[in-house]
């Protein structure tokens, strides 16, 4: 069981010991019920006042508090640490809107993708840093086994499926898992094609995520770094941005026929070099 797992089981336990229901734990504390059963199955960070707030209503001695950052660290394991909270709000998200100009979306890449990726991207990283983030978003990617999975809309330039530095047997798996992915979710996938030079969100990619119970965010990142956006102002903009961006795309069904083609190209060129 992993540490946050452990964490949310233990929250789980002493509330049922305690005789408390999950509304009656969250009263006071200024946080849902949603948050609360989250929490307990190991899906989402505890923030430290809920800590202490849980600690007094459950008479845990401080336990919650003193391993919050246990669970934290062990949620951060094999991200940057301005990435850690991406995970968990790709979880909560009811959807997912990602345009990825330069490389494959982490949600939808094979583990052969990855470890290139990593290898050209960090050249100086040590084996074990690369093991590390490899298992990182595998775990990711966990979320399309997910019942409550978010609703996802994907944007891609056709460079990303039409020049790549791995072997073409990897990439015709990378394509196939892209096609599985998205009919096997109901999601969807679009194509910038190479006739198109110029468009929106020409310079970066954006992840753009709406929630239930929360207002929408944006996350953009570059080569060392990213931030998450708020400002309701910016996340429209983004939003709009992002509207246009798909009308100038290829449409879904033509989008996803140009992902098989290339598919079926990478099969037969590695045929060829068998």
């Amino acid at each position: 069981m992993s540490v946050p797992s452990f964490y949310g089981a233990e929250l789980r336990y002493k509330r049922e010991q305690a005789g408390l229901t999950l509304e009656q734990l969250a009263e006071g504390s200024f946080r849902g019920i949603s948050f609360l059963s989250q929490i307990e199955r190991g899906e989402r960070g505890m923030p430290m006042d809920l800590a202490r707030h849980v600690d007094q209503r459950l008479g845990a001695d401080g336990f919650f508090e003193r391993r919050c950052e246990d669970a934290a660290k062990a949620r951060r394991a094999g991200h940057p640490l301005y990435f850690a909270d991406v995970p968990d709000l790709e979880k909560l998200a009811e959807t997912l809107e990602e345009w990825a100009p330069n490389v494959i979306p982490g949600l939808l890449q094979t583990e052969p993708y990855m470890r290139v990726l990593m290898r050209y991207g960090e050249p100086l990283a040590s084996p074990e840093l690369v093991e590390e983030r490899v298992r990182a978003r595998l775990a990711r990617a966990e979320l399309w086994k997910h019942a409550d999975r978010p609703s996802y809309w994907g944007i891609l330039r056709e460079s990303l499926i039409r020049s790549t530095p791995i072997a073409p047997e990897a990439m015709a798996e990378q394509l196939e898992h892209i096609l599985e992915v998205i009919q096997s979710t109901q999601g969807v996938v679009q194509i910038i094609p190479e006739t198109v030079p110029w468009h929106p969100l020409m310079y970066g990619m954006a992840k753009i995520m709406t929630f239930a119970d929360a207002p929408p965010l944006v996350w953009s990142e570059g080569d060392v770094d990213g931030r998450i956006a708020d400002y309701p102002a910016l996340v429209k903009e983004y939003q709009r941005s992002y509207d246009h961006l798909r009308a100038v795309a290829l449409s879904p069904e033509t989008s996803l026929a140009l992902i098989e083609e290339a598919a079926r190209n990478y099969r037969d060129a590695a045929q060829q070099r068998e």
